[in-house]
């Protein structure tokens, strides 16, 4: 299946992502000037989705008619910033898209945009609906001057890409690109909201709320099946993004927290926040009902943790409850980490899907 295919560059960048992107969550991206950034993702997107003050309307004269807004009155207004909090000046009209994000790439082939792409990360390369005659970049460092010389109308970013670098877009910016960068989503919420921003940013704000919708039903869906377990008899999880000897995994404040606790899960790394490394004698100690893991670039993920020196005595490893989650839907926060949150409900609870 393409989803879960990975080339050796793509290991690369997904080491990366775990490693180091998930801690700059709140890193600013490079941009043409200083601008100031707001300390969280929350509040980037409250200045992104926030409205422009309109003064009161005045009364109309008597006998005066009043004249239909024309289409152009009524069309949405392009956003002026960006998730993370950097101005932007969008073109009226954008035929040419490079993205440096998988997340992204996933959601612009959602909302119907794929023809527009004309450049994208080497982890997106094999996902269904792009095209494949372009070029790829390494989504870490991308070579800013093969970028320039693409000149596309718009580029899309992470906070992973190029993190280390002061402005690192300013070719790009002096060329004429709209340089835009969506950090990584931290919640739910999030991801909710950089849909609807690049809806807006490309004006098919009626495909964003669509995509949002389906995501939340599916959510609904599921969360509904397992909402009404007590919080005791809901079973302990540890989620594996990176695997021995350097353990890599989610705690609080995190969409991945998030998604284990909608499938109906108890994190056990909740006291700790953001994307943490781990111990194996933590994990050992916290006795993990259950394990994950979205490992992809090893040959045998589950077969590696249950034979793992040391957790022999974890629940999880005695009673072989560990399981593979597909490692796009639950690495890329995007509306396909539905496919996630149902994978591990349904590993947590099978009797309830009745699939035990």
């Amino acid at each position: 299946m393409k989803r879960e295919m990975m080339t050796q560059s793509r290991v690369k960048t997904k080491i990366a992502a775990a490693l180091l992107g998930m801690l700059l969550a709140l890193t600013a991206c490079g941009g043409g000037t200083a601008t100031a950034q707001p300390e969280t993702a929350s509040e980037a997107q409250v200045e992104q989705t926030a409205e422009p003050e309109t003064s009161e309307m005045e009364s109309e004269a008597p006998g005066t008619e009043t004249v239909p807004e024309s289409p152009a009155e009524t069309e949405s207004p392009l956003p002026t910033t960006d998730p993370s909090g950097a101005s932007i000046a969008i073109p009226d009209q954008v035929d040419s898209v490079v993205t440096l994000a998988p997340s992204i790439c996933e959601t612009l082939v959602a909302l119907g945009l794929e023809d527009k792409i004309v450049g994208y990360d080497l982890q997106s390369a094999g996902l269904e609906g792009l095209p494949e005659d372009v070029p790829t970049f390494d989504t870490v460092n991308p070579d800013v001057e093969q970028l320039t010389a693409l000149a596309p109308d718009m580029l899309l970013v992470s906070n992973l890409s190029l993190y280390d670098q002061e402005a690192p877009y300013q070719p790009l910016l002096d060329a004429g690109v709209c340089v835009i960068c969506v950090p990584t989503s931290e919640s739910v919420e999030d991801v909710r909201s950089d849909i609807r921003f690049l809806a807006a940013a490309f004006c098919v704000p009626e495909e964003g709320e669509r995509v949002v919708a389906e995501m939340d039903e599916k959510l609904a869906e599921l969360s509904g099946i397992v909402s009404d377990i007590p919080e005791e008899e809901r079973k302990s999880v540890y989620f594996e993004i990176s695997p021995a000897p350097y353990l890599y995994s989610s705690g609080s404040g995190t969409y991945l927290h998030e998604l284990i606790e909608l499938a109906g899960g108890r994190n056990v790394l909740a006291d700790q926040n953001g994307w943490i490394s781990v111990e194996g004698e933590t994990v050992a100690a916290a006795n993990p009902d259950v394990i994950f893991t979205n490992v992809n670039y090893t040959d045998d993920p589950v077969g590696e943790i249950l034979g793992r020196e040391g957790w022999a005595g974890v629940s999880a490893v005695q009673d072989k409850e560990v399981y593979y989650i597909d490692n796009m839907a639950s690495s890329l926060p995007d509306h396909n980490i539905v496919i996630a949150v149902e994978q591990m409900a349904r590993a947590l609870y099978p009797e309830r899907f009745g699939t035990e």
